[in-house]
């Protein structure tokens, strides 16, 4: 190992090695033809891509330079901004931790000597954008009313009661009239005489 390498940076480190390999692979695999996908991990066991991404963390640990990390970060943090963009472009869930993660890496950047907490401005600011929105739940699509199979019955109306009713022509009941009726005399039998008649 070079006498010249600089290990500060190793401090930072624990927590995305342990965190970032599965995360990162996930969103590789579910961001079809991204350009950052195009450069993924070790091809080295790609039947199991968490463990090829794990590789590839700690070869950059063990041998690599705090440059070559930050170009790893900033090409996990285009994955994050992706998959933020769209549902399609990646796994929410995976983008969501994988961003929180250098977020909180490139804010502790600010206590170690050198430029790197500045250089590093525009990365934390789009993966604060892209966490603010993985961590909103996505709206989903409102459902169409259901339409009853058959038709509502309509409802018995109220019977009025014309007792309680005002006094109005409609519901004043029509005057009774009784009618006269005349009977047919009743016709004479033979021999009955009608009083006051004389033979």
């Amino acid at each position: 190992m070079s006498g010249r390498r600089r290990l500060d940076w190793l401090g930072l480190t624990p927590e995305p090695e342990r965190e970032l390999p599965a995360a990162v692979a996930a969103l590789r695999a579910s961001s079809h033809g991204s350009a950052a996908s195009a450069t993924s991990a070790d091809p080295a066991d790609p039947a199991d891509p968490a463990a090829a991404e794990r590789g590839r963390v700690e070869r950059l640990i063990l041998r690599g330079s705090r440059r070559s990390w930050l170009r790893y970060l900033a090409e996990v943090t285009e994955l994050v901004t992706a998959a933020a963009a769209g549902p399609e472009r990646g796994d929410r869930a995976a983008a969501l931790l994988a961003g929180e993660v250098v977020l909180d890496h490139h804010r502790m950047l600010i206590g170690l000597p050198g430029t790197e907490y500045g250089h590093t401005a525009d990365d934390r600011a789009a993966l604060e954008s892209a966490v603010r929105t993985l961590r909103t739940p996505t709206p989903t699509a409102p459902t169409a009313p259901t339409i009853p199979s058959t038709p509502p019955t309509p409802s018995t109306p109220p019977t009025s009661d014309t007792s309680s009713a005002p006094d109005t022509p409609a519901t004043r009941a029509a005057p009774t009239t009784t009618r006269t009726v005349r009977t047919a005399p009743t016709p004479r039998t033979a021999g009955t005489a009608r009083p006051g008649d004389s033979r």
